[in-house]
């Protein structure tokens, strides 16, 4: 067998939870927080830009649904 077998590439990083549903007010996924155009751009982005995208997740679901309960 081939000691240099090619290792399958990482899986990317998601906020997905499987809750998708688009808030017609605030544009943002009500599972994960992120907007429509970011959901479509989410598989081209660079892990950075993933990342980077993923630590405002919090704070705008916070923003756009102050009185959700938190699960």
């Amino acid at each position: 067998m081939n000691a240099r077998m090619i290792q399958p590439a990482p899986k990317p990083s998601s906020p997905c939870n499987k809750t998708c549903l688009l808030d017609a007010v605030s544009g943002l996924c009500e599972g994960c927080g992120r907007t429509r155009n970011e959901i479509a751009l989410w598989g081209s982005m660079t892990e950075p830009q993933r990342r980077a995208v993923m630590a405002t997740l919090g704070e705008r679901l916070r923003r756009a649904f102050p009185n959700r309960i938190p699960s």
